[in-house]
């Protein structure tokens, strides 16, 4: 089964053939106790974008005698943070995407160098993703009252179905970022392979769900019942480590779906499954860092081939 677009261009590089033993659960708590200290550093960077809501609380006081001044800071706050949560979310997408494969990253470095070159798609992906969140908090307010109002529980029905599309949003992003870092697809691609994947690898979706979950449920609990524990995790804990894990999960559906049936289809092999450390002599594969053409196009078909 592979899911593509002909537009792709891998971003990537090689993994050692001489990979780490350890799988599954082993790997990923190695990987997390290896990189422990550079997830906590950027878990803080990414953090440093949610400022304008700290900020809103300053208008606040400034504002505090001017409905109208309070009102348009905080939309400009807030159209702020919706426009850049989403290239921060690549900047750190692709610094731990590269922890995933084992290959060495430059934390600042790499952060905004994804930043940059994904800006105006992951900006577009954001604002979509804070649109949605805001319309599904909104719903969890109108629909129950509605139903309350009118006495009609077949209200509840718009509401399951808006929850519905809100998850499978929410699964898409698990695929939506990582590809956006690994490959050179359009917008309109990225977004059309994360949604067959949201339906493909239903197993991994629902485990990344799950973690999440938990997460974010015990954030919640320290919120209100152990806040100085929860503001000191915050800065530092759950966005990174629940990227690590998503990348982990997500990452080798991608390749396995995306980036492989790629490189096959042109005959050669994905250069993030070639061994770094191999002598010029043995590799089968030379890394063209990002060179490689796109492939030509096809006389049948259009659009993501699944077989």
């Amino acid at each position: 089964m592979g899911v593509f677009f002909k537009d792709y261009v891998s971003a990537g590089v090689g993994i050692s053939k001489h990979a780490p033993k350890k799988k599954g659960a082993a790997l990923f708590f190695d990987i997390l106790g290896r990189k422990f200290w550079k997830l906590l550093a950027i878990n803080f960077m990414y953090m440093l974008f949610f400022l304008p809501f700290l900020l809103i609380l300053l208008a606040l006081a400034i504002f505090k005698n001017s409905y109208y001044g309070f009102v348009i800071s905080a939309g400009v706050l807030l159209a702020a943070f919706a426009v850049l949560i989403g290239p921060a979310t690549a900047g750190m997408t692709k610094v731990i995407k590269s922890f995933v494969i084992e290959k060495p990253a430059f934390i600042w470095r790499d952060f905004w160098s994804a930043f940059k070159s994904n800006f105006k798609n992951a900006a577009i992906v954001g604002f979509i993703d804070c649109v949605v969140f805001a319309s599904a908090f909104s719903s969890l307010q109108v629909y129950p009252a509605i139903a309350k109002q009118t006495g009609s529980k077949a209200i509840y029905i718009p509401m399951v179905i808006a929850f519905s599309l809100f998850l499978v949003i929410i699964i898409m992003n698990y695929y939506i970022f990582p590809m956006m870092i690994a490959t050179t697809l359009s917008l309109k691609n990225l977004i059309k392979n994360s949604f067959a994947l949201a339906f493909v690898a239903l197993k991994q979706n629902f485990l990344i769900f799950i973690v999440s979950l938990l997460t974010f449920a015990l954030m919640g609990v320290l919120l209100f019942f152990v806040f100085p524990v929860f503001m000191l995790l915050m800065p530092f804990f759950p966005a990174a480590f629940l990227c690590l894990f998503s990348c982990f999960i997500s990452y080798p559906v991608i390749q396995k779906y995306v980036i492989n049936p790629y490189y096959t289809s042109i005959g050669e092999i994905n250069p993030e499954l070639v061994d770094d450390t191999a002598d010029d002599e043995e590799r089968i594969f030379e890394d063209m860092g990002g060179k490689e053409k796109p492939i030509e196009k096809r006389t049948k078909g259009k659009g993501k081939r699944i077989s």
